[in-house]
């Protein structure tokens, strides 16, 4: 009850960027069924006052009020959002609503704080149809940087053939469509029972996580999953009345790995890693005590957290090489190659007393810099985008960093 204390939110958000037809959809769909309070929406036909809130005005007595929008709507429950790439316009209302935790309203002479305490499922298609593993997150959704930090844990699924999966998705479907029920349901339970003699299964640690979720093919042979109306009433019951504390273990544990992760994020060009994704690990670990319905996080729950960090953060840092750089946490892949020519182009800015290059001149230029990129176009639409350059037609570009154009005067029309 301190009013000096600084709230810090307690809901989980996770984004899902992957290719089309992995069923991203009905995973939200699923997710919004089973909690207590799930709210389901579509990006592409959301507006701004439909995800946070709405003020009418009322034909009898013509007063204003408010019509709470989807965030309002799931406090203290989940909020799936699907098509998170295609409501651009709406980026601005979430990040008060998903770090906040409120939403402030200030429209026809009305002024309220409403509360949003709601966890945001998102799925996303990458720009073009399919991830490129050669660009950052933020490059292949197009999305702020500010909005994409908000998210504690990213999780890519990309489309990859696969002989013996895309057997059993094939198998499951056309026992669907000829109502043969047996292939349907034996499918299921091969789903559930991955392969633990084949070559999925070597070199698995029994102790980690991914392990440990994995049903035995022979003990868990008559596994049944939990009803969705038990399932929803166990989630209601552990948030409701389970509130774990971190243990001293614990907590050393995701101290260290804190640390660990703030050493190797000290390159300039990326966004290094803050106190969020250290209090990402808390809110993991106290969920991961709250599933069993236990009052303190022990170090198993730490390093389990761990493990799902490691898995987000793979996905998100890695390269198309399958190397993990940490300085692609930023907006561009290829940051330390855009400054190198930025810093080329102002100084040829300055020599020839001129803002405007033709695509020759920065061409050129990059060879006499001996600019390693693969693709220059792809450089300067980026550069275009960040707003360094300005394509002003006909192959010719402005730049608006260079003294040249910040001294330049402006014409009256």
């Amino acid at each position: 009850m301190d009013q000096n204390k600084v709230p810090i939110r307690g809901d989980i958000h996770v984004i899902i960027v992957g290719d089309p037809g992995l069923g991203k959809s009905q995973l939200l769909k699923a997710a919004a069924s089973v909690s207590p309070r799930g709210i389901y929406v579509c990006g592409n036909t959301t507006t701004n006052a439909g995800l946070t809130v709405a003020v009418v005005k009322d034909s009898m007595t013509n007063d204003y009020a408010f019509e709470a929008g989807a965030m309002v709507l799931a406090d203290r429950g989940l909020c799936c959002i699907d098509e998170f790439d295609k409501m651009s316009a709406e980026y601005q209302s979430l990040l008060e609503a998903m770090e906040q935790q409120c939403v402030s309203v200030a429209k026809a002479g009305l002024v309220a704080s409403l509360s949003a305490r709601t966890s945001v499922l998102a799925a996303a298609n990458p720009v073009g149809g399919h991830y490129d593993r050669g660009k950052t997150v933020n490059e292949n959704l197009k999305m702020n940087a500010a909005l994409l930090s908000r998210f504690d844990l990213v999780f890519i699924l990309l489309d990859q053939p696969d002989l013996f999966l895309d057997k059993r998705v094939s198998d499951h479907i056309m026992a669907l469509h000829t109502n043969d029920r047996s292939p349907c349901s034996s499918n299921k339970r091969l789903r559930t029972v991955p392969q633990f003699n084949g070559s999925m299964g070597i070199g698995i640690d029994e102790k980690k996580l991914a392990s440990r979720l994995r049903l035995h093919p022979e003990k868990d042979r008559d596994f049944v999953p939990l009803p969705e109306p038990l399932l929803r009433k166990y989630i209601s019951y552990a948030r409701s009345y389970v509130t774990p504390r971190v243990s001293e273990p614990a907590a050393v544990v995701l101290r260290k790995y804190y640390l660990n992760l703030r050493a190797h994020s000290t390159c300039s060009d990326g966004t290094p890693i803050t106190a969020r994704q250290l209090e990402s690990l808390v809110r993991l670990a106290e969920a991961r005590a709250r599933v069993d319905l236990r009052e303190e996080v022990t170090e198993q729950d730490a390093n389990d957290v761990v493990e799902i960090m490691n898995e987000s953060l793979y996905d998100k840092y890695v390269d198309e090489h399958g190397c993990v750089d940490y300085a692609r946490s930023g907006g561009m892949s290829q940051q330390k190659e855009a400054k190198r020519l930025m810093s080329a182009l102002n100084k040829q800015s300055e020599l020839q007393q001129k803002d405007q290059f033709s695509r020759a001149e920065i061409r050129s230029l990059a060879d006499k810099i001996s600019l390693q990129v693969p693709d220059l176009d792809d450089i300067m639409e980026r550069l275009n985008s960040a707003g360094f350059i300005v394509h002003k037609g006909q192959n010719i570009y402005q730049i608006l960093t260079s003294s040249c154009s910040r001294t330049q005067p402006t014409r009256s029309r």
